[in-house]
């Protein structure tokens, strides 16, 4: 049996410690994320422990990939310019969300829910415009766009690597992002990458109070633990950009965010 089917052995603290790691710096192309870490820590002086959980946000992920686009450069398509009518956003952007995507699933006033590459489907490709800009753009470059990582899971195991031997411990890793949801106001945090932990925690068969056997009880662990980091986190000019959540406790799991995703075969809002 591999890590992925192992049995998932979670349990949960009645109390979660929920930690913004402080000095994060601004993130630039080929910066080592995991030294970055490192140094939050030795400055927080917290010192990890197993489970412990680092929530990294997907901006930070995206700077140090070189995930920039400067709207100056794209051409927008026929199609982009026609859907830019529509719902009202610059024909550039409707681009570059057509490149990120795989399938066009709704059409509203100001969104476009679509099919990303990676798997799940959210508003506008997951496009960021917010703290978007390189460190070393000039004052009047732009304006720029942020696109999603191109492999978070892989940047996630990546990243748990690097930490579990400077650490020793088994920590697990989510790499988060905020989406809209079509029948809800407001953004979540949800997890896009995950490592060393389950993505789904699979309750079925275990008693409840009056020992009723659960038949249909999984929850989505790294968007609750994503959900919960983002609202620490912060959206606007916090700064927060790594987030440790400590309570939790699970074996070595081979988890994955492309877990968490509903097959296209299943998607009842396609």
């Amino acid at each position: 049996m591999d890590q992925a089917e192992a049995p998932q052995q979670v349990t949960c603290a009645a109390r979660l410690e929920i930690v913004a790691l402080p000095g994060f710096p601004i993130v630039s192309p080929g910066d080592n994320l995991a030294a970055f870490i490192a140094q939050s820590l030795t400055l927080a002086n917290i010192r990890p422990e197993p489970s412990d959980v680092f929530v990294v946000t997907s901006k930070v992920v995206s700077r140090a990939e070189g995930r920039f686009v400067d709207l100056n450069t794209v051409i927008a398509s026929d199609r982009a310019r026609e859907i830019a009518a529509q719902v009202g956003k610059d024909a550039r952007v409707v681009e570059l969300i057509l490149r990120e995507s795989t399938a066009v699933s709704r059409i509203t006033k100001g969104a476009i829910v679509v099919r990303h590459k990676l798997g799940f489907v959210c508003a506008n490709a997951g496009l960021d415009m917010s703290n978007a800009k390189p460190k070393t753009a000039a004052d009047n470059s732009g304006p720029w766009v942020l696109l999603l990582p191109e492999a978070p899971d892989q940047t996630a195991a990546s990243l748990r690597g690097e930490l579990e031997k400077q650490t020793g411990v088994h920590i697990g890793i989510v790499i988060s992002d905020s989406f809209s949801r079509p029948f809800r106001l407001g953004t979540v945090g949800a997890a896009i990458g995950i490592s060393g932990l389950p993505a789904l925690w699979d309750r079925r068969g275990e008693p409840d109070l009056f020992g009723r056997t659960l038949e249909q009880t999984v929850t989505a662990l790294g968007d609750q633990i994503a959900a919960a980091a983002d609202l620490v986190a912060g959206q606007a000019n916090e700064g927060r950009a790594v987030v440790l959540v400590r309570g939790l406790r699970f074996a070595a799991h081979g988890g994955s965010a492309e877990q968490l995703q509903r097959p296209s075969s299943e998607d009842v809002y396609a």
